[in-house]
């Protein structure tokens, strides 16, 4: 999510404002945590969460009667968590930022195995534990996946191969990330520069735009529509960009174009999110708010990670924050399944706000035990294995280095 998956292994350095790297000087010393963009990421996983629990059109806090849907069950609460999808689109903002300062500077092998790493310890438990989920524990659950799934979902690939559904339909966006990290190794071997970013980051968007426009008019087959919408991804490309180009005026510092390549973006993002949105959100929902609305809460994530990587909040020392940031990943990818078993076992037995305390409980436990027994034992491990198969003598390297 990730990705809503800002990078653990933050010691490269980031650029210099004049431009220079860690393969220009040595830096003996990892840049300080953004504390507000690590508890950023949580709140946007929390609101995901709560869109899903809350607003989203299941029924399972019905328990066995199964009569009314989750904001029949929660009127006030759902008019406000109806919103909470939005926060797949912080996640993305924050991916272009934290994905350009991860992969700065690195080889695409470098930075392949920090992202296999990062990803897939967790991704593998929460996909077998999916599995027996609802194939063994509870296969009413009604998500008409079938077990064959199973193993390309291991592969967190599944979204491009036909006919495959994601075991956990949060597991989407995983795919959208994992296409924008193999254009970002992509960049990592041509080379990364401020002047490149910010082309990238400005024709990108425009150019996936544009073919999906014309495709039709010129007559294009679907397969290469369909292309075009896998390798581009027009509609999220806008997030990943202008949180590229904020982490270029992070590290690079102000200027005109970088911030108007970040508006250019942000208006595409927006009026893109709203037109998805005024006809999605009321299909799932049932909640239809005006399309003004969504424009201007999209800008609105915008100007947030602006804030808290830009301004004085970014310097913020704030307690928990590093839980927070470790715990973003496993929460969003433990919380809907697991939270919809959690609601439906209690819903007949525990009034209704503590079914939903109990459910945030459990997913926080699980999401912390998969971050201490899974994420931080093999994570090192497996990004050390892929890098000695990519890349023999930077592993060798990387190993002696304090």
């Amino acid at each position: 999510m990730s990705n809503l998956t800002a990078p653990r292994d933050t010691h490269t350095p980031a650029p210099a404002p004049d431009g220079t790297t860690h393969r220009d000087v040595v830096v003996d010393t990892a840049p300080p945590r953004l504390a507000a963009l690590d508890v950023t990421r949580l709140i946007a996983a929390l609101a995901v969460m709560l869109f899903h629990w809350t607003a989203f059109h299941h029924t399972y806090w019905a328990g066995a009667e199964r009569d009314q849907t989750a904001a029949e069950v929660w009127p006030t609460l759902s008019l406000v968590s109806s919103w909470g999808n939005l926060g797949v689109q912080l996640f993305f903002i924050i991916s272009g930022f934290v994905i350009l300062l991860s992969c700065w500077g690195r080889s695409p092998a470098r930075f392949i195995a920090s992202r296999v790493g990062r990803l897939y310890p967790a991704y593998l438990v929460a996909v077998l534990a999916a599995a027996a989920l609802q194939f063994v524990i509870w296969p009413d659950m009604g998500t008409n996946r079938e077990p064959w799934e199973l193993l390309p979902n291991l592969t967190m690939f599944q979204g491009g191969f036909p006919g495959v559904g994601h075991l956990d339909a949060v597991y989407w966006t995983l795919w959208v990330e994992m296409k924008f990290y193999l254009l970002m190794t992509l960049f990592c071997w041509i080379g990364i520069t401020a002047r490149r970013v910010l082309v990238v980051a400005v024709t990108w968007p425009i150019a996936g735009l544009m073919l999906q426009g014309i495709g039709p008019a010129l007559g294009f087959p679907v397969w290469l529509r369909d292309l075009v919408d896998q390798v581009m991804f027009p509609e999220y490309a806008p997030l990943f960009a202008g949180g590229m180009v904020l982490y270029l005026v992070y590290s690079h510092g102000h200027s005109l174009a970088r911030w108007g390549a970040v508006a250019l973006n942000a208006v595409l993002a927006a009026v893109l999110r709203a037109n998805s949105a005024v006809e999605g959100t009321p299909e799932v929902t049932g909640y239809s708010h005006p399309w003004w609305a969504y424009v201007l809460v999209v800008l609105g994530l915008f100007v947030l990670v602006a804030a808290v990587t830009l301004t004085p909040w970014s310097r913020w020392r704030i307690p928990g924050s590093s839980l927070a940031g470790n715990l973003t990943y496993p929460v969003y990818l433990l919380h809907q399944l697991w939270g919809w078993w959690i609601i439906w076992l209690l819903a007949d037995h525990l009034p209704a706000p503590a079914v939903l305390a109990t459910a945030i409980c459990v997913v926080l436990v699980a999401a912390w035990c998969v971050h201490r027994w899974i994420e931080r034992p093999w994570g090192p491990r497996l990004r050390a294995r892929v890098l000695r198969v990519l890349e023999p003598r930077a592993e060798a390297t990387e190993a002696r280095t304090p």
